[in-house]
């Protein structure tokens, strides 16, 4: 089965559709045997997708930086939460680990690391799928303005249709999994450098319920390096 890596708020947001479909994809992640990487917070719209995905069973890989740890904001029941020591390896840790992306509601942090992970596609360092969860219509602004660049010529429509969207976490995830069947596996490009690859690979076996484990360090630039390989 494959590693979803959700990008998403750590606030719930003011419409309760937004916990409601964040419960939802955690579910079915977990019911179609799939493993949910995100970034390790208890709280809003995290806590409900983890929460959610733990309580069917299902494996949850957090990643979360020391200083947002020792601020009490970490879910201490998750299948493995790794600590790293700043966000651009948080960031490098859950794309190095997972096999497709998606985005819900969020805020600025999430949108970052949305657009990220995206140019990182566009740049050839990775061909993992994306998507947007627009539930509320939460992304249609953000769409709408997407498609503008195309119109003034800043961005390519082949770009542009990298980023998948759906209403339902039903049919952005099932969006995803047929792009997954089209991709190469077992082996697909990977957004870290071979160091963070080697540091961050998949280890035999389940780990433990609320197992604490802190990312090794062996590369000092976090950054992509193109052509890299690792194991799904």
């Amino acid at each position: 089965m494959a590693r979803f890596c959700v990008y998403l708020g750590s606030r719930s947001g003011e419409h309760p559709d937004f916990c409601q479909a964040a419960t939802a994809l955690g579910r079915m992640l977990a019911r179609r045997g799939h493993t949910l990487i995100y970034g390790g917070a208890r709280i809003g719209l995290m806590g409900a997708l983890a929460n959610a995905a733990l309580d069917e069973g299902g494996d949850v890989i957090g990643v979360m930086p020391d200083h947002l740890v020792e601020r009490e904001q970490a879910h201490l029941g998750l299948t493995e939460l790794i600590r790293v020591r700043d966000m651009h390896a948080r960031k490098a840790a859950m794309a190095a680990r997972a096999d497709a992306f998606m985005a819900l509601p969020g805020g600025i942090g999430t949108l970052e690391e949305l657009f990220e992970i995206w140019t990182w596609g566009y740049l050839g360092l990775h061909d993992k799928p994306l998507g947007v969860l627009n539930v509320q219509d939460f992304y249609t602004p953000l769409l709408s303005f997407v498609d503008a660049t195309v119109e003034h010529g800043f961005l390519h429509p082949a770009t542009r249709h990298m980023l998948l969207d759906a209403a339902t976490p039903e049919a952005l995830l099932d969006a995803l999994q047929a792009k997954l069947k089209l991709a190469a596996f077992p082996i697909i490009r990977s957004v870290a450098c071979m160091p963070c690859i080697l540091a961050g690979s998949r280890p035999a076996g389940r780990k433990p319920p609320s197992l604490i484990r802190r990312a090794p360090v062996r590369c000092s630039c976090a950054l992509p390096t193109p052509g890299s390989t690792a194991p799904i």
